[in-house]
């Protein structure tokens, strides 16, 4: 458990943007055709210390867009019914603006000028971010809009997995296959695993001293 008054904005540490935690569940593989179903986005903060943790998650339910493909077998893999009378979803437009208000609030809390997203396989997540964003026509989007940190390569390096299951085992912690597949636990698995390999890795050293040239 982290105490979460130890808290140190992070603006220094990764160039000025914010690291947020995201996972997306759709109904397909394509950004431009397929719906985007729920967004979970884990809010890290850093210790006095240097070290990561997770501070907070935001997730919204979303309703299908007008149109939107459903693909049977992805709706079978992260078992979501768009439709069922007890989902409590939100039109795209809200769903992803209330995520950006607490991404960029966050942001601007941790002396940050930007967020840059972190995912398992993290251009999947932006994407569907991007393309909802510009649907929606949003445009305040607070992620950066190409460049992403993916805890695949992290994992690959740290571990020498690439499933984000096996690899949060490979750094020790639990993981529940029942739970999987829904945004929030991936996203706060992924998340874990983020602060893992982070923290293990260290502080960053600062920048070497550059040697005073005289004119003498």
């Amino acid at each position: 458990m982290n105490d979460t008054t130890d808290f140190q904005p992070m603006g220094h540490r990764f160039r000025g943007f914010l690291p947020v935690v995201v996972d997306v569940e759709t109904g397909g593989f394509n950004p431009d055709t397929d719906a985007l179903l729920q967004v979970a986005a884990v809010l890290l903060r850093m210790d006095s210390r240097g070290r990561l943790y997770r501070h907070e998650t935001v997730s919204r339910h979303v309703q299908p867009f007008e149109g939107a493909n459903l693909d049977p077998k992805s709706l079978e893999v992260n078992g979501i019914n768009p439709f069922h009378p007890l989902r409590i979803a939100h039109p795209e437009k809200d769903a992803l603006a209330d995520v950006f208000r607490a991404v960029r609030e966050e942001v601007k809390a941790n002396v940050c000028k930007r967020a840059i997203l972190v995912g398992h396989n993290a251009g999947f997540d932006l994407s569907f971010i991007n393309r909802g964003a510009e649907r929606a026509g949003l445009k305040r989007n607070p992620f950066h809009p190409f460049s992403s940190l993916d805890t695949v390569t992290l994992s690959a390096m740290a571990f020498g997995q690439t499933v984000l299951a096996r690899a949060v085992q490979a750094a020790g912690m639990a993981w529940d296959n029942g739970e999987a597949h829904s945004a929030v636990y991936d996203a706060e698995k992924t998340a874990d695993l983020f602060c893992h390999v982070i923290n293990r890795w260290g502080d960053i050293p600062a920048p070497p001293v550059q040697p005073r040239m005289d004119n003498a």
